[in-house]
């Protein structure tokens, strides 16, 4: 199926760029994303899954570290910190 899209001359151009760096076509890079947006929640679940599989097998001595932990410095990142 064929699709329209309009946006401004200037994301197009940069989105062309930023796809050739990839080694993609702007256009295969639009249909990779929207396979990746059409994944939605399933994609999600994969995703997860694949990380439960690798739980446990870390070097984190036995310390449990929450998400607030882990992701402490790209929280202060976005704040402007």
């Amino acid at each position: 199926m064929n699709i329209t899209l309009s946006a401004d001359e200037k994301i197009i151009e940069r989105a062309r760029k930023a796809a050739q760096g990839m080694g993609k076509s702007l256009n295969q890079a639009v249909r990779d994303y929207l396979e990746q947006l059409a994944a939605g929640e399933e994609g999600l679940d994969v995703e997860l899954e694949a990380l439960r599989s690798l739980a446990g097998q870390g070097n984190s001595g036995g310390q449990r570290i929450s998400c607030d932990e882990l992701y402490a410095d790209r929280l202060e990142f976005q704040r402007g910190a």
